[in-house]
């Protein structure tokens, strides 16, 4: 078992950063304010931002850096500030080259079920985050459980980010955190992902922010191991999920709120 992984089965952590790579500048500056954050409130910290949202809404959508340049930007994450970083996949081919640089994959919600992408995460030995897709149960997620551990991989997290609740809403059912959490693995809270409102603006996905404290305090309450922010310095300008994300200067006062810190 990884050191990192055992830490995460043994701790309260938060996976938190912009939705996208938008410049290195605005990754470096956010990823250490959410270090110090974290620091100060005792918990893991894992830093995650992706270098290529291939599931907009719109093919004109703002898509990130690409995997060379986004690798390049989380690999220098981790050597200035010497933190774990989480970022996301969609191919199976781009399993060997991301796990030379990230701590942890993760598996999109719309694709936990595709059989070579979660084998091929499964190989690097890297921990795995599976998001559990918005038409699936908790207790779905068995089937890509052993997916993964078919590949010898026990290093796995579980993420719950709402269901589909007729158009352009998501729901969270917080009967799936324990469900999922019955299978012995830990389990996450996306709580932005979770106030989505995809397509809610035709060409775009809307949001509500406003209701991130109510679902982190749920979900803390039920009993998660983890929770998951997207956190931007100005979500008003950020160039995906612009109304899902927290701002930065409003992160700590949440983490606090929810109840899954504890201050030193």
């Amino acid at each position: 078992m990884s050191k990192l992984f055992d830490s995460l089965k043994k701790n309260k952590f938060v996976i938190a950063g912009p939705c996208v790579i938008e410049n290195e500048e605005m990754i470096l500056k956010t990823a250490g304010e959410l270090k110090k954050i974290c620091a100060q409130l005792n918990l893991i910290f894992i830093f995650k931002a992706s270098f290529d949202k291939a599931n907009r809404t719109s093919v004109e959508s703002f898509r990130g850096p690409g995997m060379e340049k986004g690798l390049a930007i989380l690999s220098n994450v981790k050597k200035k500030l010497s933190v774990p970083v989480l970022t996301d996949i969609h191919e199976a081919h781009q399993a060997a080259p991301v796990a030379e640089v990230a701590d942890i994959l993760q598996i999109p919600a719309f694709l936990c079920r595709q059989t070579d992408l979660l084998v091929a995460a499964g190989r690097t030995k890297k921990i795995v985050n599976i998001k559990k897709a918005q038409f699936l149960s908790g207790n779905d997620m068995i089937h890509p459980v052993k997916k993964l551990l078919s590949t010898g991989n026990k290093e796995i997290l579980l993420t719950e980010r709402g269901n589909m609740y007729g158009y352009h809403n998501l729901v969270v059912d917080f009967r799936n955190l324990a469900d999922m959490k019955k299978m012995g693995f830990p389990v996450v809270m996306d709580v932005t992902h979770s106030l989505q409102k995809p397509g809610g603006h035709g060409n775009k996905s809307g949001g509500n922010r406003e209701y991130a404290p109510l679902i982190s305090k749920a979900a803390v309450a039920v009993g998660v191991d983890g929770l998951f922010f997207e956190v931007h310095p100005k979500p008003e300008k950020a160039k995906s999920d612009a109304e899902n994300q927290i701002p930065l200067p409003q992160f700590k006062k949440m983490l606090v709120a929810s109840g899954i810190a504890t201050t030193k």
